[in-house]
């Protein structure tokens, strides 16, 4: 078993927060892009909650795709950009990137590393994160050792990290209603028609039948337009 990661208090943006203006006097464009980042988190953990660890391991695409992992992946990618790329080293031991370790083995959580292991981890990744973020300019330079061109500034690493997270809730988004129809975009905001619109359960099913009548009465070609 893996020792583990002491938790921290999860940097829990809250529900309604707005982004910050991007003024210089509500923090300028790093705090919008800190908002981003920190709100991406909150929305990837909540599309992990109320499933059974059966369920977080399932891959659900034919290379593996599930959500405990997508969530380790993460969450340990930000850290070694934020800290170690600056120079600045998080102490965190994540075997998964060292050479020998095995293709893919940041995109699962082994056997002896639980649920709660994974979530400690990630509460650690990102108070690791905040700090460094915290304590760095937005034009200031560090390296990232496996890209080929790896001269960065912090600004373009929390743009890259903010796709990153979006990209994966992506994933997530279609993974999680998959195994048991939850949807939605965030906590406070499921931006997806409801009941008060008329959706019902009935509409949705009938919404779907329409589209897969659509998707049958169109030719089964490669457009080459």
């Amino acid at each position: 078993m893996p020792s583990e990661p002491a938790a921290t208090p999860t940097d829990a943006t809250p529900t309604d927060a707005r982004p910050p203006s991007g003024s210089a006097e509500d923090g300028s464009v790093k705090a919008v892009l800190h908002h981003y980042l920190r709100t991406a988190r909150r929305d990837l953990r909540w599309k992990l909650e109320g499933l059974t660890e059966r369920q977080l391991r399932t891959p659900m695409t034919p290379t593996g795709s599930n959500l405990l992992g997508i969530f380790k992946h993460v969450s340990s990618v930000e850290v070694e950009y934020f800290t170690g790329c600056f120079g600045r080293p998080s102490g965190i031991e994540m075997p998964w990137f060292e050479d020998d370790s095995e293709p893919n083995a940041d995109m699962y959580a082994t056997a002896e590393e639980s649920v709660e292991w994974v979530f400690a981890l990630a509460d650690r990744c990102a108070a690791a994160s905040d700090a460094a973020i915290d304590g760095l300019d937005l034009a200031a330079v560090g390296t990232v050792p496996w890209w080929r061109n790896g001269t960065v500034t912090l600004g373009r690493l929390l743009v890259h990290m903010v796709a990153e997270y979006q990209r994966h809730l992506g994933h997530v988004d279609i993974l999680r209603e998959l195994l048991d129809g939850a949807a939605g975009l965030a906590p406070a905001s499921s931006n997806l028609p409801g009941e008060a619109d008329g959706a019902d359960r009935r509409w949705w099913e009938a919404y779907s039948a329409r589209l897969q009548a659509l998707a049958e009465a169109a030719p089964d070609t490669v457009p080459t337009g």
